[in-house]
């Protein structure tokens, strides 16, 4: 764990692979961590829980679970009755797992808090490459998100900007779970699918499940979780 002199960084950290990855590279970089969950009435609510153990994995300073009932917008199979998809992830279309402006929403409430501690730094886990086509997962996005903060807080308009870093951006899955055992990550902790069984089981069909395992196989490493069924059968 950073000594407490080391500069603070608020992280994002759904619970997933990626979020956990990228808190460990912010903490490898000398930051102090302070963790930031969204409970935003999600179908998948087990990646809170997930989320609880890696914060307190990585001796975060402090863990917020911020409570923001998405379901009262719905327009997403994760915040309302739309069936997930499993199927297989399709290409060059937005699926309807996408929640409407999650990452704009997600970051300003972490830019906000990050500004409230006088952090400077923000991480993300969002990556370009193996993904489901979030169009607020792209790199011009996250450049756009930063000028807008420069341009929009008091510490940014008094000089002192708060960056976002998205170390995984141009990582493919196998690189990232690559990065999990280099960082020695226990890749049990991560949660990563959109429809758990009734018994807590990873579906395995939709679209997250199956970048996960893509990602695990590619890179010759055993997933540390169990899934209901194998997307390759």
């Amino acid at each position: 764990m950073p000594a407490s002199s080391s500069p603070r960084a608020v992280v994002l950290l759904s619970g997933g692979l990626d979020s956990m990855v990228a808190a460990a590279i912010a903490q490898e970089r000398g930051f102090a961590l302070n963790a930031l969950t969204i409970d935003y009435n999600q179908r998948h609510r087990i990646e809170i829980e997930s989320a609880r153990a890696i914060a307190a994995r990585l001796g975060c300073e402090r863990h917020v679970i911020l409570p923001l009932d998405l379901r009262q917008f719905g327009g997403s199979a994760l915040t309302g009755d739309i069936a997930v998809p499993t199927g297989g992830v399709a290409q060059d279309v937005i699926p309807v797992t996408y929640v409407p402006a999650r990452n704009i929403v997600f970051l300003s409430l972490t830019l906000a808090w990050a500004e409230a501690l006088g952090a400077r730094d923000i991480f993300i886990g969002v990556n370009a490459l193996d993904y489901s086509g979030y169009p607020d997962c792209r790199p011009e996005f996250i450049a756009s998100f930063t000028e807008m903060a420069r341009l929009g807080t008091k510490a940014g308009v008094e000089g002192h900007p708060l960056r976002v870093h998205a170390p995984l951006q141009h990582l493919s899955k196998a690189d990232i779970a690559r990065e999990a055992v280099r960082l020695g990550l226990d890749t049990a902790m991560a949660w990563s699918c959109y429809a758990p069984t009734t018994d807590g089981e990873a579906c395995g069909l939709c679209d997250s499940c199956r970048l996960r395992q893509k990602g695990f196989a590619e890179a010759g490493i055993e997933d540390g979780i169990e899934y209901a069924r194998s997307a390759d059968g």
